[in-house]
């Protein structure tokens, strides 16, 4: 195992690519860099949509187009039916007559389908003489799991926590080292094998969390498609062996999610909530899609807390989820 990394100013990151954005480009506000980060599913929404609020007339033809156009977003079926009955219901009414007037009426249905999922994450543990507060990440390669960790790791770090980080994922040495990267960078305290049971792995570093007085824990683990049934019960144990460890634990359970994946997030938020209880959703990638209409398809298929989002690469690029502020950047206000 390797403990307390520091950051070595001269070393380059070996397994993490993702730096923080140029030191002399202007600071963007987090509502700005996210009104650019949903720029392309933005294009698809509101290119249609535009030419659609330009005809200045409302009525069936309009709306089955903007019913193509949300599902283009991919915000399902669920999601779009639910849109567009409340639309139609809205317009009659309220005499809904004007492009704008219809756009605010869909800005506004929209915000009130993903306010239920606007939960931010609670670190305050149900008994605060009980530390730390365990966090337990999972998702599939490639969803940008072990950034988020480290992400969250360092604002977790500015909020005034003490954070330690578990190397779950023994299976992938490029994981390990990513992670000891972001150990090295944030001056935090990893736990890792070279190899071994991942659950081992985890269990030492609730101990380890509580013998320095740790208040957050993360734990990495294993990236696994959900189709994968054997593998799927490897992650379940780690999460059996944290509730042997703490029993209160795990606190919570991320299930990361690329955004690219589009519909498929909603077989994945099935898959890992029946095997290990998804508490809290982390949707990365918005910026490189045109499907982040997915969170509307989560709101009606499977609710579940979406306690972060991403849509960069920045240390900074990962903020808690705000449902008015992203419906609002969506469109483009």
């Amino acid at each position: 195992m390797f403990g307390f990394l520091k950051k070595n100013a001269a070393e380059t990151p070996a397994a993490e690519t993702q730096q923080p954005a140029e030191q002399s480009a202007p600071k963007l506000s987090w509502k700005e860099r996210l009104k650019a980060g949903l720029s392309r599913t933005r294009d698809t929404l509101n290119t249609p949509i535009g030419e659609l609020f330009t005809r200045g007339k409302i009525d069936d033809e309009l709306l089955e187009e903007l019913e193509s156009t949300l599902l283009m977003a991919d915000c399902g079926v669920e999601a779009t039916t639910w849109l567009l009955d409340e639309l139609r219901a809205k317009v009659k009414k309220e005499k809904i007559e004007t492009p704008d007037a219809l756009r605010a009426a869909l800005t506004e249905l929209m915000t009130q389908l993903l306010a239920p999922l606007e939960q931010p994450l609670d670190l305050n543990h149900p008994d605060q003489s009980q530390r730390p507060f365990i966090i337990m990440i999972a998702g599939v390669n490639g969803a940008g799991k072990t950034t988020s960790i480290g992400k969250l790791a360092k604002q977790f770090q500015q909020d005034g926590h003490g954070v330690l980080l578990a190397a779950g994922d023994t299976f992938r040495a490029a994981a390990r080292e990513q992670l000891a990267e972001w150990g090295r960078r944030n001056d935090v305290t990893v736990i890792a094998q070279e190899s071994g049971d991942p659950a081992a792995v985890v269990f030492d570093a609730i101990a380890a969390a509580r013998a320095r007085g740790i208040d957050v824990m993360l734990a990495d683990t294993a990236g696994r498609l959900p189709t994968q049934l054997n593998l799927m019960e490897e992650i379940a144990k780690v999460r059996r062996v944290i509730q042997k460890a703490e029993p209160t634990g795990p606190h919570e359970v991320l299930l990361v999610l690329d955004a690219n994946i589009g519909q498929n997030a909603i077989q994945q938020v099935k898959a890992f909530d029946k095997a290990i209880g998804v508490t809290g959703l982390v949707v990365t990638k918005l910026d490189g899609t045109a499907k982040g209409g997915v969170l509307a398809a989560i709101a009606r298929q499977c609710p579940k807390p979406v306690r972060f989002i991403g849509v960069g690469e920045g240390i900074d690029d990962l903020q808690p989820f705000q449902a008015r502020e992203f419906v609002e950047a969506l469109f483009g206000q």
